[in-house]
């Protein structure tokens, strides 16, 4: 854990406390403290000092409107797991935020919700350092690492009678940050089980959390079963984010990009496949070379793309260099472009390769894999007309 316990087993918390205090003002004051903070708190009082942020008073929660925390409620992976994790809150806050750091579930002792409730801490308040100050919520986020914090450690004054445990909750398939859990409670009850307890809580809502994922692909796969069953050639059977439930002629993958109705995906060992609905997913088959996809480009205004296949037509928004792009790819036809070629048609040098590459990506990302890359072209089967004034 490095630097994350705030306090060694055996210290005297009110002694602490007191020392903290002492080391806080002098640092804010700009004068020499009795020793240095510990350095994650140091990195942290050095942001929130850059950021303007006034110790002497709570600085804005910006709490969001309740209806606006239930929709966060419901569209976060947490809430899979949540009730579980308050369930872990006996004598002390346990506290859910989001990614965002805005707190979106709180359990506790009616005393210590009031407490909490005085101080901003609530459901639908913004606990970044960037409006709170140093906090181990914020600070975990920024540090991307559990963190505890002790009384005057807290960059707030009116937070110098909690203790804070924080830790980041992790999606457990791609790794990407969920959340925080945190724990709080009146400074001098800090015990060193909470450090333990927070930790042990995360790692199984993380556990958790694939479990609901294994059991979502396992119902998919079931429900699918009779189309991998009469469905002759390559095929995948996918979740909405692309996770593979089923493989058939094809080597299984984990994942593919998320499909969306009407829009081609690009699928390694398969090529151009335009995803199929069905009731608990996608079915993703090739294209095959016979198909195809016939794409309208409208620049009569803000440019427009129509994709038209098997499904219901398909339209996107387009910046006017992705337009311009695609039209550069159209009248190129097969052969296509290397990037240095289009940053030549682009920008008139081959300078900005770095720059053409990162436009593709992000007009892939819209349009899916229509285009092709290596070198870059429309994808075997596109063709694309163009509509202007």
């Amino acid at each position: 854990m490095g630097d994350f316990r705030a306090v060694r087993p055996g210290t005297d918390l009110t002694r602490h406390a007191r020392e903290l205090r002492r080391v806080h003002d002098a640092v804010l004051a700009g004068d020499r403290p009795p020793h240095r903070p510990r350095a994650l708190v140091e990195r942290s009082w050095s942001r929130v000092l850059g950021l303007g942020l006034d110790p002497a008073r709570a600085n804005a929660r910006d709490p969001v409107p309740f209806d606006e925390v239930e929709r966060l409620r419901r569209e976060s992976p947490l809430a899979l797991v949540a009730d579980d994790l308050l369930r872990l809150a006996d004598g002390f806050l346990l506290v859910i935020t989001g990614a965002d750091g805005v707190i979106l579930w709180r359990a506790g002792p009616s005393g210590l919700l009031r407490r909490a409730d005085g101080l901003g801490f609530a459901e639908g308040a913004d606990w970044t350092e960037a409006a709170v100050g140093t906090n181990a919520i914020g600070t975990a986020l920024v540090e991307a690492a559990p963190v505890q914090l002790f009384s005057a450690e807290h960059f707030e004054q009116a937070q110098h009678a909690w203790y804070c445990t924080a830790h980041p909750v992790h999606d457990p398939r791609t790794g990407d940050l969920l959340g925080i859990v945190d724990v709080s409670g009146p400074a001098l009850t800090l015990h060193p089980a909470i450090e333990a307890l927070v930790e042990t809580g995360v790692r199984l809502a993380e556990a958790q959390l694939w479990r609901h994922h294994a059991d979502r692909l396992d119902r998919l796969r079931r429900s699918a079963a009779h189309v991998v069953a009469t469905v002759h050639g390559p095929l995948l059977i996918v979740d909405e984010q692309g996770w593979v439930a089923a493989a058939s002629g094809v080597a299984a993958r984990d994942r593919i990009g998320a499909p969306r109705e009407g829009a081609a995906l690009g699928v390694p060992g398969m090529g151009l496949c335009l995803p199929e609905r069905l009731p608990e997913g996608w079915l993703v088959r090739p294209a095959g070379p016979q198909a195809t996809i016939r794409a309208v480009l409208d620049l009569r205004a803000a440019p427009v793309l129509e994709v038209r296949a098997e499904a219901e037509p398909w339209r996107t928004p387009l910046t006017r260099r992705h337009a311009e792009i695609l039209s550069l790819l159209d009248a190129c036809g097969p052969a296509g472009l290397t990037a240095a070629q289009l940053s030549r048609f682009l920008y008139g040098d081959a300078e900005h390769v770095v720059t053409v590459r990162a436009e593709v990506s992000r007009l892939r990302r819209a349009i899916g894999a229509l285009v092709a890359t290596n070198p870059y072209r429309l994808a075997t089967g596109v063709v694309l007309s163009t509509v202007r004034d």
